[in-house]
């Protein structure tokens, strides 16, 4: 059975959050997982990979833009 809009919503910002904070703990690891795809995508991930701390920002930035997102779905509701 297909998920409705709103739980598939919950789930993006579930996993996004998720991501954001596996970008913190170990950014270099992040940045590989994610290592696959087209040669410009594979580029940024090395990028990435190459600097930590840009990475950590981004996840950073993740977990607030999806949280911000979470709570904006539920003021919707």
């Amino acid at each position: 059975m297909f998920l409705a809009p709103k739980r598939w919503k919950h789930f993006a910002a579930m996993a996004l959050i998720g991501d954001g904070v596996m970008a913190l703990v170990h950014p270099q690891r992040d940045a590989m997982a994610w290592h696959a795809g087209p040669a410009p995508w594979r580029a940024l991930m090395k990028e990435l990979h190459d600097r930590p701390n840009l990475t950590r920002m981004i996840g950073a930035a993740q977990i607030v833009g999806a949280v911000w997102w979470a709570l904006q779905q539920e003021s919707e509701d």
